[in-house]
């Protein structure tokens, strides 16, 4: 597997396959891109709320052709504080988890959330819509 070129957060992910505003910026960046393997399992329970049944939602990212990156020890520590620091803005585990994987591989994220660009961390936060 080719090293990514950019991180997709979950949001990202689920406005291209509900096909919901920002998909198209999506898709142009799907080439080259990755997700981590917390916000793959946010997609499948997010999915699932959704009524999509969970191994349809799971084979997405292969059917995507799209890497799931393992979540390391150094991307826990990273997520970890990043909650302690902004859990009151709302930043959940799986917002963590996907700042944390940008931030230890160096990638820019691409998201629907736009909170995260209020937060003041040194990365490329790309808001797809």
């Amino acid at each position: 597997m080719a090293e990514p070129a950019r991180l997709l957060d979950a949001s990202a992910l689920l406005a291209l396959i509900f096909e919901e505003p920002g998909a198209e910026r999506v898709l142009a960046a799907l080439d080259g891109a990755a997700i981590s393997a917390v916000n793959q399992a946010e997609v499948v329970e997010l999915a699932g709320r959704r009524g999509i049944d969970c191994a349809r939602a799971a084979a997405w990212a292969e059917e995507l052709a799209l890497p799931v990156l393992g979540f390391t020890a150094p991307m826990a520590a990273q997520a970890g504080a990043l909650l302690a620091a902004h859990r009151r803005r709302g930043l959940s585990l799986g917002d963590a988890a996907c700042l944390a994987t940008a931030a230890v591989l160096r990638l820019p994220v691409l998201t629907a959330d736009r909170a995260w660009a209020g937060l003041g961390l040194e990365l490329d936060i790309r808001l797809i819509r």
